[in-house]
C-alpha cells in the first residue's frame, strides 16, 4: 500500500476525524497520532506541554549544517462548527467532488499535514536537509497560544536557537484579481491591542431627564468610529506588496493601485476600489472595531459609567501607546483607554526579512508556471507573533492552488470549509521542495 505520505489528502482526511474544537482544544490524541507516524517513519520528536490534555510535538530532521535550522509551524486546534449547516459532516474528513471536506481543511490542518509529509518524504528518501528541519505541531492557536506557541516561546526559548526563518499560516494559497493568479506570502501580521474606552457622567434615577451622561458620550464616540479611520501607514511590508500587485496591470489600473502608496490619497483610491479596496485598508492603517457594551444594572437607574470594548489592531513597526494617541485625536484627548490584552507580547518588525521570500516565490512557480507570488501583510494574527519575539521572521507559506470558487480568507472558519485533494499534492510537492532548498536563502 503506497505510505500515508504520499497521500496527503488520506492523512489530511484523518487529522480531521479528532474533534479539536478549541476551547476546550484537547488536541492530545491528534498529537498523539502524528508522533506515531513521525516513529514509524524514523524520525525523532518530543512532546512539551503546559497542559497533558493540550501538547505540542516537536520534531527535528538532521541537516548537512550548510544553512541555519527551518522552523515549520502548525496548529491543529479548530474553531467551533456549532451552528453552521454543513453538506458533509465538520469532522467526517470525507472525500467527495474532488475535495477533502471539515472543519480545520484550510486553518490548519491542511497546512501540518504537508509539512508532516514532506518531512516522511525527506525521511524516506534518504534525503538530508540543508539544515536541520525543526516541525512543530502546536495546540491552541485559535484562543491565544497560551498553552502553544506563546508557551514554548516564554518558557522553552532554548528550543529555538539559531532558527531565522519560520514558515506557517497564512499565506502561498490563490487569489485572483483582474483576471490574474496570484500567490500572496505573507511576510508581516498585524498585532491585537484589545482596549476598553470607559465613558463617565451623572447618574440618577430613570424618571429624571438626563444629557451628556456616559450613555450619550458613548453614542457620539460610535458614531464618530463609525464614519473614521486612523491615519495612514505605508509600511515597508505593504509597499512592496502593492508593487507586487501593480506590476502585471495595465498601466491604468497600476497607476491606480499605486497611488495607494501616497498617503494624500490613499483613502480616496480604496474607496474607489470597492470590495478590493476594503480588503487592502486594514493593511493601510490601524484599525479599530466596537465589539462589547457594558454599563447599567437597572433598566430605570441611569448608569454613570459604560464601557465600550474595541478590537484594536497596529501595523508592523506599530505600538498600542501610538494608535491610543491617535483614537484620542479621534475621540478626545480626555477619553480613558486602558489596554486589556495584546495577542502576544510579538509584533511584526517595521522591516521585513525577506532573505528566504526568493526561494519561496521560485518553489511556487515552479508547481504553477501562471503564478505570480506576492509579499503579503495578513490583518489578523497567526502564531507568528510569537515566534518574532525571537527575532525569527515567519512566512505564510501553506501553498494551495485553489479555484476561484474558493476565495481563502472567506472560507477560513465557515461552514463547508475544504481543499482540493489536488491541492494536497500541490502543496505537499512545494514543501518537499523548499526542504531542499532553504539553503539558498541569501
Amino acid at each position: 500500500m503506497t505510505p500515508i505520505h504520499e497521500r496527503p489528502a488520506g492523512l489530511l482526511q484523518q487529522l480531521v476525524r479528532f474533534d479539536t474544537t478549541n476551547p476546550p482544544g484537547n488536541e492530545a490524541a491528534c498529537v498523539r497520532y502524528v508522533a506515531d507516524l513521525l516513529q514509524q517513519g524514523g524520525i525523532d520528536y518530543r512532546i512539551i506541554a503546559k497542559d497533558e490534555a493540550r501538547p505540542n510535538l516537536l520534531a527535528r530532521l538532521p541537516g548537512a549544517g550548510q544553512a541555519p535550522p527551518l522552523l515549520l509551524y502548525g496548529h491543529v486546534d479548530v474553531v467551533t462548527a456549532a451552528d453552521q449547516q454543513w453538506t458533509h459532516p465538520p469532522f467526517s474528513g470525507a472525500i467527495a467532488d474532488g475535495y477533502v471536506w471539515g472543519r480545520g481543511t484550510l486553518d490548519m490542518k491542511g497546512g501540518v499535514t504537508m509539512m508532516i509529509a514532506a518531512c516522511l518524504r525527506a525521511r524516506a528518501h534518504g534525503f538530508t536537509p540543508p539544515g536541520d528541519v525543526l516541525l512543530l505541531v502546536l495546540a491552541d492557536e485559535e484562543v491565544g497560544g497560551r498553552y502553544g506557541a506563546g508557551y514554548l516561546v516564554n518558557e522553552h526559548p532554548e528550543l529555538f536557537e539559531g532558527v531565522r526563518f519560520g514558515i506557517g499560516e497564512v499565506g502561498g494559497y490563490t487569489s485572483y484579481l483582474r483576471g490574474r493568479k496570484y500567490y500572496p506570502i505573507q511576510v508581516a501580521e498585524k498585532s491585537g491591542c484589545g482596549t476598553m474606552v470607559t465613558f463617565r457622567g451623572p447618574g440618577g434615577h430613570g424618571s429624571m431627564p438626563l444629557r451628556g451622561g456616559a450613555m450619550a458620550q458613548l453614542g457620539r464616540a460610535l458614531q464618530i468610529l463609525d464614519r473614521s479611520r486612523l491615519p495612514v501607514h505605508v509600511t515597508p511590508g505593504v509597499r512592496l506588496m502593492i508593487e507586487a500587485l501593480a506590476g502585471p496591470l495595465p498601466a491604468d489600473e497600476r497607476e491606480q493601485l499605486l497611488r495607494l502608496l501616497d498617503p494624500a490619497q490613499t483613502d480616496q483610491v480604496l474607496d474607489q476600489l470597492g470590495e478590493f479596496g476594503r480588503w487592502l485598508e486594514p493593511l493601510l492603517h490601524n484599525t479599530f472595531n466596537a465589539t462589547i457594551v457594558q454599563g447599567g444594572h437597572k433598566s430605570n437607574v441611569v448608569p454613570s459609567e459604560v464601557r465600550l470594548r474595541l478590537d484594536v489592531r497596529i501595523l508592523p513597526g506599530q505600538d498600542c501607546d501610538k494608535v491610543h494617541g491617535e483614537l484620542r485625536d479621534l475621540l478626545g484627548p480626555d477619553v480613558e483607554l486602558e489596554l486589556q490584552r495584546m495577542g502576544g507580547k510579538g509584533v511584526s518588525p517595521e522591516q521585513p526579512d525577506m532573505g528566504l521570500f526568493a526561494t519561496l516565490a521560485d518553489v511556487l512557480r515552479q508547481g504553477d508556471p501562471d503564478a505570480i507570488p506576492v509579499p503579503a501583510i495578513t490583518p489578523a494574527g497567526t502564531d507568528g507573533r510569537w515566534f518574532s519575539q525571537l527575532g525569527i521572521q515567519s512566512y505564510g507559506f501553506l501553498p494551495m492552488d485553489l479555484p476561484p470558487e474558493i476565495e481563502f480568507m472567506s472560507a477560513l472558519h465557515a461552514a463547508d470549509e475544504r481543499i482540493p485533494v489536488a491541492s494536497m499534492d500541490f502543496g505537499t510537492n512545494a514543501m518537499y521542495s523548499l526542504i531542499q532548498r532553504f539553503g539558498e536563502a541569501e
